[in-house]
């Protein structure tokens, strides 16, 4: 008996052990066959037809007749038949690419591989690129820089339409302003068609403090305003000149993509809301980028297309530790759990 009691032990010991082996060998090499992938991030595309279908499946399954839910796929299913019986070089196809900008368009380098990706594949005439965008601006050359990446999908022929739902402005509006169709929500803030640049100096609190700043330049107009220093009214003039020589850029690149556009107007500096941005030509149609999207499911193959950012060997592996523990101990917690109910409270 004691014989059994030990070579139980030991078996279970060395079961544990290989176990234990073969989930790390196992997170190994499925860490390593991503590890190309992680590095450089992935995309990730998603049929938003299919999606919104099985949403409404799932809504219908729990309102309607069993009879009819079942009707009603049948009818799905002769459809996406039809639909497949369709040459796919006629399909009409719509990708969409979603953008929520910050001070520095950080997102600008995904945009770009995201691009890229899309026009590699559409098809003038027949496919589009719909572009989700958030931004309230930022640097001039950050968006100047996204702007010109949404350019090039007009340049190679494609439909380019944006969508605002919260705000596009300054910045922002640079970029939508490349669309050849701007939809906006009623009350999204749009416009801010202005350049602005606040610069703090506290030379007059050196100065009572006995602290002098020297700067040295070479070329007269190496510095304008600094911070530290005692600012002349030649080096203010001077970068107010700047400001409206970066103003009149903005509003030769609006024109050039919305010629109807009243610049005297729009260009002010101000912002609008939706209701009023259609009335000024600012956009083109009033609706949520939701209701867009869905409008084009009866024509259209709607694609969601994002690149997913790149995660370091660390984080991966701390991810992939952190979900099989969180799987060890959920099953185990389910263990505790069904032994602890009653079996006549069990379903």
């Amino acid at each position: 008996m004691e014989f059994l009691t030990n070579y139980g032990l030991f078996l279970a010991k060395t079961m544990t052990m290989v176990f234990a082996i073969l989930v790390v060998v196992g997170g190994m090499v499925a860490l390593r066959s991503r590890q190309r992938d992680g590095a450089a991030g992935r995309f990730k595309m998603i049929e938003l037809n299919a999606r919104y279908q099985d949403n409404q499946a799932q809504l219908e399954r729990a309102i309607l007749p069993a009879k009819q839910w079942h009707s009603q796929q049948k009818l799905r299913k002769k459809e996406k038949k039809r639909r497949d019986k369709q040459p796919a070089d006629t399909e009409l196809r719509t990708f969409v690419l979603r953008f929520t900008g910050d001070m520095r368009a950080s997102q600008v380098a995904s945009l770009r591989e995201e691009i890229s990706t899309v026009l590699a594949v559409a098809r003038p005439k027949l496919d589009e690129v719909m572009v989700c965008l958030e931004s309230g601006g930022g640097l001039v050359t950050a968006y100047g820089l996204a702007a010109a990446q949404l350019a090039r999908v007009r340049a190679a022929g494609i439909k380019l339409t944006v969508t605002i739902d919260k705000v596009a402005a300054s910045g922002g509006y640079m970029m939508a302003a490349v669309a050849d169709h701007i939809v906006a929500a009623p009350f999204a803030i749009v416009g801010s068609i202005g350049v602005v640049a606040q610069i703090p100096n506290i030379h007059r609190l050196l100065q009572r403090n006995e602290v002098d700043i020297e700067l040295l330049t070479a070329g007269q107009y190496k510095r304008t305003l600094t911070i530290l220093g005692e600012n002349t009214d030649e080096g203010r003039e001077k970068f107010q000149a700047q400001l409206n020589d970066t103003h009149d850029l903005f509003k030769n690149f609006l024109h050039e993509y919305r010629p109807q556009l009243d610049l005297s107007v729009v260009a002010t500096g101000e912002y609008w809301f939706g209701i009023t941005a259609k009335a000024l030509g600012l956009i083109d149609e009033l609706s949520t980028s939701d209701a867009w999207i869905e409008a084009q499911f009866a024509k259209r193959k709607v694609i969601d297309v994002s690149k997913m950012p790149a995660q370091s060997l660390a984080k991966r592996l701390r991810g992939s530790v952190e979900q099989s523990v969180q799987r060890v101990l959920t099953k185990l917690f389910d263990q505790v759990r069904q032994k602890s109910i009653d079996p006549q409270e069990r379903l």
